[in-house]
């Protein structure tokens, strides 16, 4: 494939951008050569600055469960621009679509509309202390809640990408509030509870965890988290910025039943458009100003493109519920065809293929992996036309546009590196 338009953007980029890119991962730097400039995607495709065509398996990062430009969100998306772009007031939109998070996340009693990801988990947290008033957070090695200054602490994907073990800029006394765990053992939550239990304000948790590769709880975990929780009178965060309406329409919490105390969401409640979301038991919510003291504003929060997007893909998901088992089976489809010595985990339209044999249940586990043959496999997949996450420790997605010939391709370039 021809990279020459590639290159030459990357080499103007690195002098205005740090790396050349708005978001480390996209620099391959774990797995080198040139990052692909991306010009437009087209349902389960991209195409890149230089026409290069690859099935897309990273579908933004899980938001694009119906592909790229899907016909009713680009309409919504066009019919609100008659309207405006943003109001700094509110809007109509926002109740609509609060009401839909609602309807389908019951958890979801009060909902606060923001940005991004990391805006929803740091505010969460927020809420959480205010509430409380208590400060130690619980959090879980390999999972990723933003760039929270407090959450850096084994933070999964983005640091292990780069080899990164710590991060400069975050306050040691920031970082002494959380206690980084285990995943997937009762024990060290147990062990924590047991030695902190009236300090810890919330344990946060990605229920399927994504950036160390998707990771799935075993049974009886969430369960035990959540019973932890209530003991010790801390509240339990689902981080379901990736699994929201993307394992299931009720996001993670439905796919376990597991109701917990708050949850943020994002990525798929925008259509595409950047907007997220954190919410969960009034009596908690009700501590966020302008109704409480816990004090959390965004100037775009709400902003018509962005709801009016999310609430298009979610109309259209409540109404197409065999969309989740159309992309679950590609999603399988695609991850049995995985190379010998790999282990596989999926949950739904979520999966990794590791580079490591025996179970992947944890950081520990997940760091086996041979990153250099991963390395090859991703490039291997991209001169064939695939585009997978470039990173061993990223979660690759499915989505409703991926064609049987689009599957077909797929398996094809994964034999043949077999």
């Amino acid at each position: 494939m021809k990279t020459d338009r590639s290159a030459a953007l990357l080499e103007r980029a690195q002098k205005l951008i740090p790396g050349g890119v708005n978001s480390p991962v996209r620099a391959f730097r774990s797995v080198g050569g040139t990052p692909r400039f991306i010009e437009r995607g087209e349902g389960c495709y991209l195409v890149d600055a230089d026409g290069n065509r690859y099935v897309d398996y990273i579908c933004s990062w899980g938001p694009l469960i119906l592909g790229h430009r899907f016909p009713p969100v680009m309409e919504a998306i066009r019919s609100v621009l008659e309207s405006g772009t943003s109001f700094g007031a509110p809007t109509e939109r926002e109740i609509e679509l609060a009401e839909l998070i609602q309807d389908a996340v019951p958890s979801m009693e009060m909902v606060r509309l923001v940005n991004s990801g990391t805006e929803a988990t740091m505010s969460a947290l927020r809420v959480a202390r205010g509430f409380t008033g208590r400060e130690l957070t619980v959090k879980f090695e390999g999972c990723y809640h933003g760039h929270v200054d407090s959450l850096l602490v084994k933070a999964g994907s983005g640091m292990a990408t780069l080899g990164i073990a710590d991060t400069a800029g975050v306050p040691r006394g920031f970082a002494e509030t959380t206690l980084a765990l285990r995943f997937n053992s009762v024990p060290a939550l147990e062990e924590a509870f047991s030695r902190h239990g009236p300090r810890i304000a919330a344990v946060i948790v990605e229920p399927v965890v994504g950036n160390m590769g998707c990771i799935a709880p075993l049974p009886g975990y969430l369960e035990a988290m959540r019973e932890l929780c209530t003991r010790h009178g801390a509240l339990l965060i689902f981080d379901e910025v990736m699994t929201g309406f993307r394992v299931s329409y009720g996001g993670a919490q439905a796919l376990y039943g597991i109701r917990p105390d708050l949850s943020t969401f994002g990525k798929v409640i925008g259509g595409g458009l950047p907007i997220a979301a954190y919410g969960g038991r009034a009596d908690v919510m009700s501590h966020v100003a302008p109704s409480g003291n816990v004090y959390q504003a965004g100037t775009l929060s709400g902003n018509p493109l962005a709801a009016t997007a999310g609430i298009a893909m979610l109309r259209h998901l409540k109404a197409h519920p065999e969309v989740y088992g159309q992309i679950a089976e590609v999603a399988r489809r695609v991850s049995e065809a995985a190379p010998a010595g790999t282990t596989v985990n999926r949950v739904g339209s979520m999966f990794t293929i590791f580079f490591a044999e025996g179970p992947v249940t944890d950081w520990a586990s997940a760091d086996r992996c041979d990153r250099a043959r991963f390395g090859r496999f991703f490039h291997h997949l991209l001169e064939h036309g695939v585009y997978f996450p470039p990173s061993q420790f990223e979660a690759a997605f499915t989505g409703a546009a991926h064609d049987d010939a689009a599957v077909q391709q797929t398996i094809r370039a994964i034999r043949a590196f077999a």
